[in-house]
């Protein structure tokens, strides 16, 4: 295994050309299509696709019945046929071709010296600025027949798959312009065979407006499908008789924008993306619906050909094209961020707010530390009783200090509660704690400064003793405030303790979710300006247990790892499943250059770090040995609380499913695959 490979880790590299087109010159528009092809090739491009007939041009008109013309596209396609042989990519271009007696409009696929097959355009436009019909024949109705070309007859149909034999998922479909816009086009029939690179050969001349309009069609398309969605429309040089044209070309992959170039363009443009293959396996695979859609139309999509072909991709380290999100939790884009965080605090909010009123509208009970997670939990409930017509006194507010509780986190709880305007309270648990290691004869009660898990726990463990039976003397319910990344590593301690609430509203909101929602809370005035103030000054803090007494404060991260590594993790293991040595390969390209690539909005630039291939490994085994092999027996007790991240929750009622006595073995022994790039120069 290269660890640098982007073919070793299920992407495959795509792109969407366009450039001048030379009406009516098919020689010439031949060298166009292999001076790009030959870049692909540099760039270790899998798949380019070119605008619709492209070898001559789209807006010929009646030229498009002219046997020269039609002779030197013949030609044409036979020079681009031969130079593709010692070139990487598969070359998809666009050219009218005679068969029986009738044009075709098609896609014809090209790789290493041959014509895999060509595809004609199914659905030909005949309104407003289109006439088609006039020269071209439907292909609708071709599903198993051949073409012959270049004295070959090769498969011809609109029912073809290209299928790479050596990367697994890259199976390919070509449709042309106008078959995207109907209401069941090919390529979605494809995408049920097992297409996962859906192309579209374009002519499309521009109009106002229209270019938004192919953009939310080919991202639904990607989205519907499960699939990767391809663009390439014509640019200048096409005729401007009657029309205009932009040249636009987009990449979209399950909903998202991987790449797209600027439209208008004077020359060569071409949007390249690394399509992550194993992703889209991965939702089609969770997804059982899409295969029963498969079913229904069975009578349609179980006569699709397959063309086998061999890529050879390249093992070299080219990179990786797509945006990574640091924090997939969190999208950098800052109106993105904002419409999140308004999503997520009033999810929490409402799910709060309903839970209250089914049982007869308790108070509250909850403890607050002066951290991050306790105090997004009461911000959460103080709203809730603001929207419920409540006063925020029934808000029970306690904060428990310990050993090692400091003034500045106490302080800062104290003004947090006194801000809010809810019941706060004080209550020392040490003398209890005291009380307890001695009874068990711990050493720390002789004077001796052992700091164990039981000195923590003792500690942990009556904080929520106390919230529990507070909440029963006061009529309340115990409100956790433990989140979604503590679940996933098991940090908290179990039955009586943190693990434990009879509601967790944070439950789906990772840690670094957590201080973004904080900031919103501040920036869109949720509360008054002393509340904010109190907020700002504990998003500044340390996240700490602040469970061993010392001079320093006693660091979370230091001890289980960067939660930023670790959320990352847990995005793609959640979400899409991945082995850790591709969630390896993706977080080097995300973190090893803090300059590179995008932060979140107001992310603090003293926070702005960078990890290595070593760190990454090193805090990649913690996770796989605790979120697989540890704490599932947790999660599986875990109380309520509603999900939040579209990336997933970890209830054993909804998304997160896992017995307790798991072994970590199999990740394990994945993720050692990548030591032999440890001591690679790129690492």
């Amino acid at each position: 295994m290269n660890f640098w490979s982007l073919y070793q880790h299920g992407f495959a590299r795509i792109a969407a050309c366009t450039g001048h087109t030379a009406i009516a010159d098919p020689t010439a528009n031949a060298e166009a299509v292999l001076r790009q092809a030959r870049r692909c090739d540099e760039d270790g491009v899998a798949v380019a696709v070119f605008p619709e007939m492209n070898l001559c041009g789209y807006s010929i008109e009646d030229l498009l019945l002219q046997d020269a013309l039609l002779d030197e596209v013949e030609d044409a396609l036979a020079t681009v046929v031969a130079a593709s042989a010692t070139l990487l990519p598969v070359l998809v271009v666009g050219a009218p071709l005679r068969h029986r007696n009738r044009l075709y409009n098609c896609a014809v696929v090209v790789h290493r010296g041959r014509v895999l097959g060509v595809a004609p355009k199914s659905y030909l436009p005949n309104y407003r600025e289109f006439y088609e019909k006039r020269q071209i024949a439907a292909g609708d109705d071709e599903r198993g027949g051949t073409l012959r070309i270049g004295g070959q007859d090769v498969p011809f149909g609109v029912n073809l798959l290209f299928a790479a034999e050596d990367v697994p998922g890259l199976v390919i479909h070509a449709e042309v312009c106008e078959d995207m816009w109907v209401p069941v086009p090919p390529s979605a029939e494809a995408a049920l065979a097992g297409a996962t690179v859906l192309l579209n050969l374009s002519g499309s001349p521009i109009t106002v407006g229209r270019a938004e309009d192919r953009k939310l069609y080919c991202r639904s398309a990607s989205s519907r499908c499960l699939a990767a969605y391809v663009y390439a429309a014509a640019g200048l040089g096409e005729s401007s008789t009657d029309l205009s044209w932009d040249g636009q070309t987009m990449i979209h992959e399950n909903g998202v924008l991987l790449a797209e170039t600027d439209r208008f363009p004077q020359g060569d443009r071409y949007a390249v993306a690394d399509v992550d293959l194993d992703l889209l396996r991965q939702e089609r695979l969770r997804m059982g619906t899409f295969d029963d859609n498969r079913r229904t139309h069975a009578a349609r999509t179980g006569d699709f050909r397959e063309v086998s072909f061999r890529l050879d991709p390249p093992t070299r380290d080219l990179g990786l094209r797509r945006r990574l999100e640091r924090f997939p939790f969190v999208p950098a884009d800052p109106e993105r961020l904002a419409q999140d965080c308004y999503e997520a605090y009033n999810i929490q909010v409402s799910a709060l707010q309903q839970r209250l009123a089914a049982i007869g509208d308790p108070k509250i009970v909850i403890g607050v530390s002066g951290g991050l997670d306790s105090t997004h939990a009461l911000i959460v409930a103080a709203q809730t009783m603001d929207r419920a017509g409540r006063p925020r006194s029934d808000i029970l507010a306690f904060t428990l200090p310990g050993f090692a509780t400091s003034d500045h986190t106490k302080g800062n709880a104290h003004k947090l509660m006194n801000a809010l305007g809810v019941t706060a309270a004080e209550l020392d648990i040490t003398p209890t704690a005291r009380l307890m290691l001695q009874e068990m004869d711990h050493p720390f009660s002789a004077g001796e400064p052992v700091y164990d898990v039981t000195f923590e726990n003792v500690q942990a463990g009556l904080r929520t003793d106390y919230l529990f039976r507070l909440a029963n003397q006061r009529g309340g319910i115990v409100l956790g405030t433990g989140d979604l990344s503590e679940l996933a590593l098991g940090w908290s301690t179990y039955g009586v303790g943190d693990q434990m609430s009879h509601y967790n509203v944070n439950s789906g909101v990772p840690k670094t979710f957590i201080q973004h929602l904080i900031r919103w809370v501040i920036g869109s005035g949720q509360f008054d300006e002393a509340t904010g103030e109190t907020l700002a000054a504990i998003l500044d803090t340390e996240i700490s247990p602040e469970l061993v007494p010392g001079e320093e404060m006693q660091s979370t991260e230091s001890k289980i790892g960067p939660y930023a590594l670790h959320d990352f993790t847990l995005f793609h293991v959640l979400r899409y499943g991945f082995r850790p040595s591709k969630i390896a390969f993706l977080a080097w390209h995300a973190w090893h250059n803090a300059a590179a690539g995008d932060w979140p909005a107001n992310f603090p630039e003293a926070k702005r770090l960078a990890y290595d291939l070593p760190e990454i490994r090193k805090w990649l085994e913690v996770f796989c040995r605790r979120f697989f092999a540890f704490a599932q027996f947790k999660r599986s007790a875990m109380p309520n609380g509603p999900k939040v991240a579209a990336g997933g929750s970890l209830s054993p009622r909804g998304d997160w499913r896992a017995p307790s006595d798991s072994s970590a073995a199999t990740w394990l022994r994945d993720l050692a695959r990548i030591d032999s790039a440890l001591d690679a120069p790129d690492a």
